[in-house]
């Protein structure tokens, strides 16, 4: 099988069992976000890394490209790409749980600083955020449903991502920079 198609040189590409598309049609705009962040993720798990978070972060590229396939899918339930559900939302407040107990309560805003691995969880916490951003403009321009837990699910990402930031900068030894005015 071939890697490039020719379908979209003019500016279009189809979707999961649908119709085509243009590139910069919101709902490609918000799986191609959660596609970057996934690469993100790819990066740091190449990086200096606490062992247990490996696993953590395997299973969110996996729930992420589960997410991709559902905003890629017109109609997710009827083609069975409606993968994300309440307990992995629950699973990330679990993971925050479980990593806030090691931590300092936060008593003022940081900067997205520290080691190169607490760095790139900032930088994937920021792009998460903009995932977010593009799945309301999708949903906003659609009359198909977004579901509740993919939805709450990237927002929870977000904040698992902040918190895996200052745990990495933690675990090794590294403070929180705090924010200066």
């Amino acid at each position: 099988m071939k890697i490039y198609t020719k379908t979209g040189d003019r500016g279009e590409t189809g979707l999961f069992a649908g119709p085509r598309v243009f590139k910069d049609d919101p709902r490609i705009e918000a799986y191609g976000t959660v596609d970057e962040l996934n690469s993100i993720l790819g990066v740091v798990r190449s990086l200096p890394l606490p062992a247990e978070l490996n696993e953590v972060l395997s299973r969110i590229q996996n729930d992420l490209f589960s997410i991709g396939a559902e905003l890629a899918t017109p109609e997710p339930k009827q083609q069975g790409t409606d993968m994300i559900s309440v307990e992995d939302v629950e699973r990330l407040e679990a993971v925050i749980d479980l990593c806030e107990q090691r931590l300092r309560p936060l008593k003022q805003f940081i900067l997205p600083a520290g080691t190169a691995t607490a760095a790139q969880l900032h930088l994937a916490r920021a792009v998460c955020r903009r995932a977010e951003r593009r799945l309301i403009s999708f949903w906003k321009a659609t009359t198909q449903p977004v579901s509740d837990p993919l939805m709450a699910y990237l927002n929870r990402l977000g904040d698992l991502l902040f918190v895996l930031a200052r745990f990495v900068n933690h675990a090794a030894d590294c403070e929180d920079v705090p924010w200066q005015r």
